[in-house]
C-alpha cells in the first residue's frame, strides 16, 4: 500500500453514492457530490461552515450542519477543507456560531 503522498491517485479524496436513500441530502452542491464525509469529522470542532445551535431531548446543546455543504463539495475542496481544519482542531464551546470570529479561524 502507498503512502498517500506518494501516489497520482486520488481516489481516496471522495466518492459518491448515487443509490443513497437520502440523497441530495445537502442541496447547494455545485461539484461532484462527496459523500466521504457523512458524517463529518468536524462536528464536535469550531468551523467555518454554517451551523445552527439547537439543545436535544437531553438538554445538550448540539450543532445542526444540515446547510453546510463544505464538506460536501467537490472531492479534491472537500478534502482539502477537512484536512486544513483538523491541523488543529479547536474544540467546539456549545455557542452560536459568532462571524466575528471567522476570519480569524480561516487564516489558520
Amino acid at each position: 500500500m502507498q503512502p498517500k503522498h506518494t501516489t497520482n491517485n486520488e481516489a481516496y479524496k471522495g466518492f459518491t453514492n448515487d443509490d443513497c436513500p437520502f440523497m441530495p441530502c445537502h442541496p447547494g452542491v455545485k461539484r461532484e457530490f462527496n459523500c466521504l464525509f457523512c458524517y463529518c469529522p468536524l462536528i464536535a470542532y469550531q468551523c467555518p461552515g454554517p451551523y445552527k445551535v439547537y439543545t436535544d431531548k437531553h438538554g445538550l446543546r448540539r450543532k445542526d450542519c444540515s446547510a453546510c455543504t463544505l464538506p460536501h463539495n467537490g472531492y479534491r475542496a472537500s478534502w482539502a477543507f477537512i484536512q486544513r481544519w483538523l491541523e488543529r482542531p479547536v474544540v467546539w464551546d456549545g455557542h452560536e456560531q459568532d462571524q466575528r470570529h471567522l476570519p480569524a479561524l480561516r487564516r489558520r
